[in-house]
């Protein structure tokens, strides 16, 4: 666990004046110091019932439409790579016809006028007149068609393979949108849940600095009723006063809009709540997550996005060769009609050679389209690959420059509070004046907004950093409840 340095508040005596001359009660005031120490600490190290900063990402992850959406389209890509795979398995069909017809099918008349001259040929012309010269055929006027065949593709052109192959593809692509999505809701909570955690430590800052205050301008008020003081440096010191309140204001107002935005993001249904972090926790150098620029290049999500853009468009080529290709397919049926007045039924089994003979023309160009889609999509791999390497590098730079501003911060604050230290007994003394004393403790108060805003920029870099090389998140890292 990485604990925050705890910068003891400077409570500088405020008892002096020009003639080193003050009637204060100095017991009074060091214990009110100690309480003020005391209360510093413990806001520090205490921390109110609330979401902690895991508990608010998996809540976002949980609750977030965008995240919804994506395994929605997972799950639709699930059902694509299912129905592809079908297509390995016989297509079987089933057809059945029952008709009626207003007239018959077969309406034919038969001349016999022939068979009177065959009769008196052989001697038989005493029958002809009793032999008709036609005779009327009437067929077919309903019945029932009925059949049910299964055909078993045996050679496609590589088109199942290479469907069911891009179907797992597409499925691949969507899982990794799934990632991509989630990074962008981790990064964004964070930077939520961070910037809480900042404006809750100045508002810690600036209730010392009032109580300090506070203390100030009663003993001030004192001096200058019993006239060792001038009036002027309690206005001063009242305009100072003001600034705090005024900056507390924005503070608070800060923290609720920031409230608001982590409560939409997380879903939570309560319209007033509390983060929780166990210690606002020390930064630590960045040496530690450093992982080389070619192996978080390959570990990155859209490295691998790009990798499957490449592999669908060769798919697709070869699938568009495959639609020029012979398709050879066996089958067997079973058939039924009764059109004759009489139930006939048989089964039967057959083989289909599909020869595209006539789209062999435009199918050249279209595999040729394809050809340049694949080259396309690998001129974009090996492009956004190095795009990719400036991204790491680039945010791996804001990482380590947001670690060394938090060192600078600290450096800033040991500065200002041993400044702070010395103009304290140079003001009991009085050889310096209350303007210059209420300058150094500003100073001190934005060296210590700095450190905090230097603190949660570094773990908002850190969590970038990560994900830019394919890992997840910076709270297991920053944060142990």
């Amino acid at each position: 666990m990485i604990h925050l340095p705890c910068y003891r508040p400077i409570l500088y005596n405020t008892v002096g004046s020009c003639n080193g001359r003050w009637d204060v009660n100095f017991k009074k005031y060091r214990m009110k110091k100690l309480i003020y120490i005391v209360l510093w600490f413990s806001s520090v190290i205490i921390s109110a019932q609330g979401y902690t900063l895991e508990q608010c990402i998996e809540m976002s992850l949980e609750n977030s439409y965008e995240i919804k959406n994506s395994r929605i389209d997972l799950e639709m890509a699930d059902q694509v790579k299912n129905e592809a795979f079908t297509k390995y398995f016989p297509s079987v069909s089933a057809t059945g016809v029952v008709f009626q017809s207003s007239d018959y099918l077969i309406d034919e008349t038969v001349d016999l006028s022939m068979v009177s001259s065959i009769l008196t040929g052989i001697g038989m012309g005493a029958a002809t007149p009793y032999i008709p010269s036609s005779i009327p055929i009437q067929k077919i006027k309903d019945g029932v068609v009925g059949m049910v065949s299964a055909t078993q593709p045996i050679f496609a052109g590589g088109q199942i393979i290479n469907g069911n192959r891009l179907a797992s593809v597409g499925r691949d692509v969507d899982e990794m949108e799934i990632t991509l999505t989630e990074n962008g809701v981790i990064s964004k909570t964070e930077e939520y849940f961070w910037n809480i955690v900042s404006l809750k430590e100045k508002l810690k800052t600036l209730d010392v600095v009032t109580g300090q205050l506070d203390e100030l301008h009663k003993t001030l008020s004192a001096a200058v009723e019993a006239g060792v003081a001038e009036y002027n440096d309690l206005l001063r010191l009242e305009l100072q006063q003001h600034k705090i309140e005024s900056n507390r204001l924005k503070v608070e107002n800060g923290i609720k809009i920031y409230k608001l935005l982590l409560c939409n993001q997380i879903g939570a249904e309560e319209t007033d709540f509390e983060i929780s972090i166990s210690e606002f926790p020390l930064v630590s150098d960045p040496e530690e997550y450093f992982i080389p620029t070619e192996e978080g290049l390959r570990s990155r999500v859209e490295t691998q996005m790009l990798g499957k853009g490449v592999e669908a468009a060769s798919l697709q080529r070869k699938m568009a060769i495959g639609k020029n290709m012979p398709i050879v397919a066996a089958g067997a049926g079973y058939f039924y009609h009764n059109v004759l007045e009489r139930d006939v039924d048989f089964g039967m089994v057959f083989g289909t050679v599909s020869i595209p003979i006539s789209s062999w023309w435009s199918g050249a160009y279209e595999i040729k389209s394809q050809k340049l889609n694949e080259t396309k999509a690998q001129n974009q791999l090996e492009n956004m690959g190095q795009l990719l390497i400036v991204d790491i590098e680039s945010k791996w730079n804001q990482l380590t420059e947001a670690y060394q501003q938090t060192l600078i911060a600290q450096k800033t604050i040991e500065s200002a509070s041993e400044n702070l230290r010395n103009l304290n007994n140079f003001f009991d003394a009085g050889t310096v004046s209350l303007t210059d004393l209420l300058e150094a403790q500003t100073i001190l108060q934005q060296g210590k907004d700095q450190y905090v805003d230097s603190c949660s920029d570094y773990f908002m870099k850190l969590t970038a950093y990560l994900q830019s090389t394919g890992r997840r998140t910076s709270a297991e890292f920053a944060v142990e409840d």
